[in-house]
């Protein structure tokens, strides 16, 4: 099962999913619904207690920190898989795991969002907001392995991260803690700091393989993607 990350949908697990199920396996790739850690990992805990056998639990970007609440006390996950993913621990969020100066190489920057609010009843004040990034920026941030056209293709029909959502921190022991953990880190990542992916997947005691590709590995890199998931599924067996 693959649970995609913020500024993306489950398209982007496309090529994954193809190969996947060719090679005959049973592929699911739900909608993450990128409103809040909580809401989000509550989610897709409900679509996995609907899978009957076992299963590896894949996380690309803030996906990361879906799954890693998601599958916490839950039988059937056997195995853990992160991409380009935050791999966060108890009491940390997405947007405070990595400190800048400790972990750099990110290009996100507040600067690089653009932010619209909306009515949220469960946010502060009533009041939460979607963020995207900048269109003009996004090839950078994100797809810097795609092709110019396919960078605008991406930015133009990006899903928001809610800001309270970024900003939420885990609230349950990290499933990694107890599963067999695989880790994908992506060293041009300008996104998600390789830095910091190195920190979090060593923490997490993680099996893990580094490649030189940019945030967006799932598209341009599927091989590297559904490598890491085959390892994970035949340690598993």
């Amino acid at each position: 099962m693959l649970v995609h990350g913020a500024f993306a949908d489950a398209s982007s697990c496309a090529p994954e999913v193809t190969r996947l199920h060719d090679l005959g396996y049973t592929v699911y790739a739900p909608a993450n619904p990128l409103r809040s850690l909580s809401g989000d990992a509550a989610y897709i805990k409900s679509f996995l207690q609907t899978i009957d056998g076992p299963v590896i639990l894949v996380g690309r970007s803030y996906g990361g920190a879906v799954i890693t609440q998601a599958a916490a006390g839950l039988k059937n996950v056997k195995a853990l898989a992160y991409v380009a993913a935050f791999v966060l621990d108890k009491g940390e969020g997405a947007a405070i795991v990595l400190s800048a100066d400790k972990y750099p190489g990110s290009l996100l920057t507040p600067d690089k969002l653009v932010v619209r609010k909306y009515p949220g009843s469960s946010a502060p004040g009533g009041t939460n907001a979607d963020l995207y990034i900048n269109p003009n920026d996004f090839q950078a941030i994100f797809a810097n392995d795609n092709s110019s056209a396919k960078a605008t293709e991406l930015a133009l029909t990006q899903r928001p991260l809610s800001q309270s959502a970024f900003g939420e921190a885990l609230d349950v022991e990290p499933a990694w803690k107890t599963l067999p953990t695989w880790d994908l880190v992506t060293l041009n990542d300008h996104a998600n700091s390789p830095a910091g992916q190195k920190f979090m997947a060593a923490r997490a005691s993680a099996r893990t393989t580094t490649i030189h590709a940019a945030h967006d590995v799932s598209l341009p890199r599927p091989d590297a993607v559904d490598k890491v998931i085959l390892d994970a599924a035949a340690s598993s067996h």
